[in-house]
């Protein structure tokens, strides 16, 4: 019997939920609560699945997203996730089917971009994504740390730290989060039901195993809420009753230097806490440096994070600022993609033009290559020395560098 691939309906969502649980290696039927709940927030017009005699073997979905550039704008971004294949029905063209169908219909829409956060790396750079941001996490020492112990865990700048519960996570955190992303390319939007679903106030699912985190946030010296953190921990204690406990950060939003450094100060000061997990950051977090002894910190993880497909290269081109004056001509090379053309892209601290041409190239490179440049976080002079690149001017891959890095990294806090 063939395939079908089609868009989910209503009475399809449990069986293909069930296939997403599968895919992703937690077996078993999802609760009715939990159906009703995923439902209820799901745009069944953006859900792909493919049928083999009326049973889900694949899936993929898609949702409306807001991605923040270089510069603090948004665009519309096509985030891409639950993408399954059962192991049954692997090596038959169904992502490359329900890919193709979904950038078309987000290119339709308008939306400039497409995202996702990748589960295996070899798998999306042939649908034209790249990796543009990088994530980083640590494990910090506390006893190496260099901290004075007899801190309180109160800032001494005249800022305060405070617990407060979900509700106050729920106040506070949407405007936090809307100020980080002014302030760091790669940041997502978060929706209403993400903050719910971050502070255990909608249905979680079984396999999740939610417990309640605590909750901390900074004021500065005139009582604004400029940071927040939210972390959970273990409950280990050595043969000699000594405790091991191990505090995780779950989400860290800090919209000044003084409260990210406040908060780790924090967290590294709280009783019977040995060790702490940064969780997910920035490669180039301050968190390291914010140690006396910076090698308290041990780097655990250092990974791929979030993929940018380039659905509309002027769009995205003219979105993000530039902090230099440069002309240069893109031959974006997209063979059946939506990105492929030659652009010259005209750049100065006052804004961008980009525009089809016919004007000889100065750099070659790949869709993904260039979603890799977007947010700053790439340089064209490696992508060249890789040979990722083409360099078809002298200089144009420095002149590329100078025009598209920034000076911090780009950054995506979320997984989605």
């Amino acid at each position: 019997m063939s395939l079908d691939v089609r868009t989910v309906t209503a009475s399809d969502y449990p069986d293909w939920l069930r296939a997403v649980q599968n895919g992703f290696l937690t077996a078993g039927s999802p609760a009715e609560d939990d159906v009703a709940d995923r439902l209820a927030a799901t745009d069944l017009t953006r859900l792909q699945g493919a049928f083999d005699a009326g049973r889900c073997v694949a899936t993929f979905r898609s949702f409306a997203q807001r991605l923040t550039v270089v510069g603090g704008a948004t665009v519309p971004a096509d985030a891409i996730t639950g993408v399954t294949v059962a192991p049954t029905h692997r090596r038959r063209g169904l992502l490359s089917r329900m890919m193709a169908t979904d950038l078309a219909a987000a290119r339709e829409r308008g939306e400039v971009v497409a995202t996702l956060i990748a589960a295996e790396y070899p798998i999306y750079g042939r649908f034209g994504f790249g990796p543009a941001t990088w994530t980083a996490e640590w494990e910090v020492s506390v006893h190496r740390a260099g901290l004075d112990p007899r801190r309180s865990g109160q800032p001494e700048d005249g800022g305060r730290i405070e617990m407060v519960d979900g509700a106050d996570v729920r106040k506070y955190g949407p405007e936090l989060h809307t100020r980080l992303a002014a302030l760091r390319p790669g940041v997502v939007s978060r929706s209403e039901r993400w903050w719910r679903r971050h502070t255990g106030t909608t249905v979680i699912p079984a396999h999740e195993k939610w417990t309640e985190p605590f909750y901390v946030i900074h004021r500065d010296a005139d009582g604004e809420v400029d940071g927040l953190l939210v972390y959970g921990t273990d409950d280990k204690w050595g043969d000699a009753k000594q405790p091991l406990n191990t505090a995780t950060v779950r989400d860290l939003i800090a919209v000044t230097p003084a409260a990210e450094r406040a908060l780790w100060h924090f967290l590294c000061s709280v009783d019977w806490i040995t060790t702490v997990r940064s969780g997910y950051r920035a490669p180039d977090d301050l968190l390291p440096q914010l140690l006396p002894d910076p090698r308290a910190a041990r780097t655990v993880t250092h990974a791929d994070w979030l993929w940018l497909r380039i659905l509309d290269v002027e769009r995205a081109l003219e979105a993000r600022t530039y902090e230099s004056e440069a002309s240069l001509v893109l031959d974006v090379r997209d063979e059946g993609g939506v990105a492929q053309g030659r652009f010259l892209l005209d750049v100065s601290p006052g804004g961008a033009r980009c525009t089809p041409t016919t004007r000889s190239a100065d750099l070659a490179l790949g869709a993904g290559e260039l979603a890799a440049l977007y947010l700053g976080d790439e340089s064209a002079r490696r992508l060249a020395d890789l040979g990722r690149a083409e360099e078809l001017r002298t200089g144009a891959a420095g002149t590329a560098d100078a025009i598209f890095r920034t000076g911090r990294r780009p950054w995506c806090p979320d997984i989605f």
